[in-house]
């Protein structure tokens, strides 16, 4: 289980995130939504360590990340919002780095990245250099080097931003088997038909607290909306003043 527990982290006179608490399971997959600037990249900073929160704290297994950050980050992987390659190498040579970082043999990460190349469709750009790669291929490889250590979380910021509709299938094909796997994975996205298709549950954040989380049967009813899109509407704009978090039973 990944919990995140009070969660607030200010930047100056600017409260980015506003005791933001929820947890996601082994075998689900958590729909991470909201609008630009609601708090949601700066919530998962948080959860994998890249920002110390101001207030709160994420545990892995009830690891902490604020006080083990090593050993909790080991449970992890991470596609991060914006996240670059070294344009120097090639895709499969930035692949194998990752996988050296997290101390897999070498074998095991040519039988990994072998596997992620035929699922993800990288088999004409896998030995090519990353510079000049398009944000579609950028995205393939910064997804299969986030997960080539088979983690047992996984944090995905904006996952299948700038891929075509068959690498898009791809991923949610992936996702769906690493949940089968067990694997828990936290996912973040503008896209409510891929958060529809694919989480278990989600959690709607609006300036920098959680509006709502539940199911997305819940949530829609929630909401006495006919589907996610309008939910999300509903609960990001009309409700991104509440003070106080509203958790369906």
């Amino acid at each position: 289980m990944i919990k995140a527990t009070g969660l607030r982290k200010v930047f100056g006179d600017v409260v980015a995130v506003d005791h933001v608490s929820f947890q996601a399971d082994r075998g689900e997959i958590f729909g991470l939504l909201g609008p630009n600037g609601a708090g949601k990249t700066s919530t998962l900073r948080m959860m994998y360590g890249v920002f110390t929160p101001t207030a709160g704290d994420v545990s892995i297994d009830e690891i902490s990340v604020r006080h083990q950050p090593l050993e909790a980050q080991r449970r992890l992987g991470v596609l991060p919002d914006g996240g670059s390659l070294y344009k120097r190498l090639t895709a499969r040579e930035n692949i194998r780095y990752f996988g050296e970082l997290h101390n897999m043999p070498r074998t095991a990460i040519d039988t990994a990245t072998e596997e992620l190349t035929s699922i993800l469709g990288m088999e004409n750009i896998i030995d090519r250099r990353t510079a000049g790669f398009s944000q579609g291929e950028r995205m393939k490889v910064s997804l299969a080097r986030a997960i080539v250590h088979q983690p047992d979380y996984i944090l995905l910021d904006e996952p299948t931003n700038g891929l075509d509709v068959l690498t898009t299938l791809a991923v949610r094909k992936l996702l769906l088997a690493l949940k089968a796997q067990g694997k828990c994975i936290i996912f973040s996205s503008h896209l409510m038909h891929e958060v529809a298709n694919l989480c278990d549950r989600v959690g709607i954040i609006a300036h920098g607290k959680v509006t709502v989380q539940g199911s997305i049967p819940e949530v829609i009813q929630g909401a006495g909306s006919a589907n996610l899109e309008d939910a999300f509407v509903h609960y990001a704009y009309q409700h991104e003043r509440s003070a106080q978090a509203h958790t369906l039973p």
